[in-house]
C-alpha cells in the first residue's frame, strides 16, 4: 500500500501526526523516521509512471519513477534525516513542519511527470522553505523572507506561464526535454534559473540562507537550487547556453567570497560556484556529464550540510558567524575543526574526498567535448573554492 502513494503524501502524512504529537521527544524522532521511510519506498519503486489522472483534460503524471528522479529523490530524504537529526535539539512546531513539507514538496516535484505537477510542487517548496527563515522571529528575517518569498514565487508564476504557452503550441504538459524554440520554454528555462541562482537573478541565495535559523540554513542548502538543477536536467541537458551560464556561476562568487566577512554568506556564494559545475554537466549533455552533474548534486547537498552544520555550530556556541571576530577554534571546538576540515577538503576537490570524483567527471567530459576554455574556467574556480575554504 505504502508503494501506490506519492511519496510527497508521506511527508504531508506526518504533518498533521505531528501536531497531534506532543512537543518533546516524540517529535523528534518522527522528523527522523518519516525520511527513513521515504527513503525506503523511493528505493523499492519499480521504474514506471504511477498516479496519472486527468485534470479539466489534462493528463497529471504525479509519479515518474526513473534513474534520474530516483538519485534526487533519495538524497534528498538522506538531506531531510540529517538536518532533522542535527535540529533534534529544536521544539519549534513552525521549524518542524515547515522542513517537513519543504522536504516533501521538494520530492513530489523530481517524480512530477508534468509540469502543472511540477508547478504545485514548486510553488509548495517557496512556500514552506520561506518559514525557516521567518522562524528567526526578526525583523531582518521577516524583509528578507518577504523577499525570498517574491523571487521564489514569481518563478513559479513564470513557470506556470511558460507551460501555459507551450500547451497552446503542443497540446502537451508533459515534462521532458525541451529545446529553446518557442516563448514557452524560454519562460520555463528562466523560471528554472531564477530557483537555481544564474547571474543576475542569484542574490536571493545570498540574502536568504544566512538569514535563516541555524537549523533552517542546512535544510534550505539542500532542496531549492538542487531541485533547479533536477529540473534543467529534465528539460534542457544539452544547452549550450548552459555551459557559459555555468561558467560564470563558477567564477564571480569566489571573489564576492574572498572579502566576505560572514561566514555563512561565504558559504552560500561557494553554494553558488559549486552549482556552476552542475550547469556546465547539464549543458555539456552527454552521459557522462549527466552523470557527474547528479553525482555532484548528490555530494553537494552532503559536504554542504556538514558545513553549515559547523558553521551553525560555531554561530550558536559564540553567537557570531563573522571570521573577524573567530580565532583559536581548533582548541576549543575540536570536533567542529575536524568535520569543517572534511567538508572543505569535500568541496575543494582534495584527492579521496566526493568532490574530486564529481568534479572530475564534470570536467573530463568538458574537455572531451572540446571546450578547453571552459576547462581551464572550472580549473580556475576549484582552486579559487580552495583559496576561501
Amino acid at each position: 500500500m505504502l508503494n501506490l502513494m506519492p511519496t510527497a503524501f508521506i511527508f504531508i502524512a506526518a504533518a498533521f501526526l505531528l501536531l497531534a504529537l506532543p512537543k518533546g521527544p516524540l517529535r523528534a524522532a518522527l522528523l527522523l523516521l518519516v525520511p527513513l521511510v521515504a527513503g525506503a519506498q523511493v528505493w523499492s519503486l519499480p521504474e514506471g509512471t504511477y498516479g496519472q489522472f486527468d485534470l479539466l483534460g489534462l493528463t497529471l503524471d504525479t509519479m515518474r519513477v526513473d534513474k534520474l528522479s530516483r538519485i534526487f529523490a533519495l538524497i534528498f530524504c538522506i538531506a531531510a534525516f540529517l538536518g532533522n537529526l542535527y535540529a533534534w535539539h529544536v521544539r519549534d512546531t513552525v521549524q518542524q513542519l515547515a522542513a517537513l513539507l519543504y522536504a516533501g514538496a521538494a520530492i513530489g516535484a523530481v517524480f512530477a511527470g508534468d509540469l502543472i505537477t511540477l508547478f504545485i510542487y514548486w510553488e509548495a517548496t517557496a512556500i514552506t522553505s520561506v518559514f525557516l527563515i521567518w522562524a528567526r522571529r526578526t525583523e531582518g528575517a521577516y524583509h528578507t523572507g518577504m523577499r525570498y518569498l517574491i523571487i521564489q514565487i514569481t518563478s513559479g508564476v513564470i513557470l506556470l506561464a511558460g507551460t501555459a504557452l507551450l500547451y497552446r503550441e503542443t497540446q502537451s504538459i508533459a515534462f521532458g526535454a525541451m529545446t529553446l524554440g518557442s516563448l514557452g520554454t524560454w519562460l520555463i528555462f528562466i523560471s528554472f534559473g531564477m530557483k537555481c541562482a544564474f547571474p543576475l537573478l542569484h542574490n536571493w541565495l545570498q540574502d536568504s540562507y544566512p538569514a535563516a535559523t541555524v537549523t533552517g540554513t542546512v535544510i534550505l542548502s539542500a532542496f531549492t537550487t538542487k531541485l533547479a538543477v533536477y529540473s534543467l536536467a529534465r528539460g534542457f541537458a544539452g544547452t549550450e547556453i548552459l555551459i557559459y551560464i555555468g561558467a560564470v556561476m563558477t567564477l564571480f562568487p569566489i571573489f564576492f567570497a574572498e572579502i566576505e566577512n560572514d561566514l555563512r554568506r561565504v558559504l552560500a556564494y561557494s553554494l553558488n560556484n559549486q552549482l556552476g559545475f552542475m550547469v556546465v554537466g547539464i549543458g555539456v549533455g552527454t552521459e557522462m556529464a549527466l552523470n557527474g552533474t547528479a553525482s555532484h548534486a548528490f555530494a553537494h547537498i552532503l559536504y554542504k550540510a556538514l558545513l553549515f552544520m559547523s558553521v551553525g555550530a560555531v554561530l550558536f556556541r559564540t553567537g557570531t558567524s563573522k571570521a573577524s571576530e573567530l580565532g583559536g577554534l581548533c582548541r576549543t571546538m575540536p570536533r567542529t575543526a575536524v568535520f569543517c576540515l572534511i567538508g572543505a577538503a569535500a568541496i575543494s576537490a582534495f584527492p579521496l574526498f566526493s568532490g574530486f570524483v564529481t568534479k572530475s567527471l564534470i570536467l573530463d567530459e568538458t574537455a572531451n567535448e572540446h571546450y578547453p576554455i571552459i576547462w581551464a574556467v572550472l580549473v580556475f574556480a576549484s582552486a579559487g573554492v580552495l583559496s576561501h575554504s
